[in-house]
């Protein structure tokens, strides 16, 4: 026979904690989950080397696209 006092220690000692999750979940309540996505992404060595070639590249095309324009090459 259980007491209800074993019941609800059982319930919580059950559930499993989603500690990686509660971060996000954080976030989403805070309302700034693209900030939390940006530090994430840029925490990431592979994806702060991509966000920065990427710029580069745009860079480098904007930069080519006003120098022919202004008759520089």
């Amino acid at each position: 026979m259980m007491t209800k006092l074993d019941i609800e220690s059982s319930k919580t000692a059950g559930t499993p904690k989603w500690e990686g999750l509660s971060e996000i979940d954080q976030a989403i309540r805070d309302n700034r989950l693209t900030e939390y996505r940006i530090n994430k992404a840029w925490a990431d060595p592979w994806s702060r080397r991509l966000t920065v070639g990427v710029t580069v590249v745009i860079a480098v095309g904007f930069s080519y696209l006003i120098g022919s324009s202004l008759g520089l090459w």
